[in-house]
C-alpha cells in the first residue's frame, strides 16, 4: 500500500519527522511511505492555483498515485502548523486529490498530551469540504512525552508505544484493504 506522508515539521530534529521515518523503516513490508517535500511549497496563493508552481504539481501528483496519506503534526500554540495547513490548502483546490482518501493522523510532542489538540483540530479540517480524508475512529495516535521514547538515532524504545503503534498501523492497513476497497 503506497501511503504519502506529509511532516508538519521543518526542524531538522523534529520528533514528528523521526516518528515518520521510523514508521517507514518498521513497517515497509506492508506500507510504503512517501515522504513529501511540502516544506518547499510557497504560501498557498488562490491567483496560482490553477497555474501552480512545478513543486504543487508534482506533490499533487505523488498524493494521487496514493493509497493514503500520513499526517504527521506537531502542536504549536494548540493547533496545527502554518506549513501543514498550507500543504493541505494546496491540495484542497481545483483537482481535489484527497478526496475520500484514507488518512491516519500521528504525532508527538514532549507534553504530557501529545499533540491532542492539533489533532482534533486537524480532523476538522480533514473532515472539510474539498479535503474530505476519511479517518479510522478510535485509532489516535498521540505520543506525549516523546524525549522519553525515542533514543538518539530516532527509533522508539518504549514497548507500550511500540505495541500500540503496532495495532494502529494495522488497523489502518486491515481497513483500508477491506472497508475502502
Amino acid at each position: 500500500m503506497k501511503v504519502a506522508a506529509m511532516i508538519g515539521s521543518n526542524r531538522a530534529d523534529s520528533y514528528n519527522k523521526q516518528l515518520v521515518e521510523y514508521m517507514k523503516d518498521r513497517y515497509q513490508e506492508n506500507v510504503d511511505i512517501d515522504i513529501l517535500p511540502i516544506e518547499k511549497l510557497p504560501f498557498f496563493n488562490q491567483d496560482e492555483e490553477l497555474d501552480p508552481p512545478e513543486i504543487v504539481k508534482e506533490i499533487r501528483q505523488r498524493i494521487k498515485e496514493s493509497d493514503a496519506i500520513l499526517f504527521a503534526t506537531p502542536e504549536y500554540n494548540g493547533s496545527i502548523s502554518g506549513m501543514l495547513k498550507n500543504a493541505i490548502d494546496w491540495f484542497s483546490r481545483v483537482d481535489l486529490v484527497m478526496v475520500n482518501k484514507p488518512g491516519m493522523v500521528v504525532g508527538a510532542s514532549m507534553g504530557a498530551l501529545g499533540t491532542v489538540k492539533a489533532q482534533l483540530q486537524l480532523r476538522q479540517i480533514l473532515n472539510s469540504r474539498g479535503v474530505g480524508v476519511l479517518t479510522l475512529p478510535g485509532n489516535e495516535v498521540l505520543i506525549g512525552s516523546v524525549q522519553n521514547k525515542m533514543d538518539e538515532q530516532g527509533k522508539l524504545t518504549d514497548e507500550q508505544t511500540i505495541d500500540f503503534l503496532d495495532s494502529v498501523v494495522h488497523n489502518f492497513v486491515h481497513w483500508c484493504n477491506t472497508v475502502l476497497k
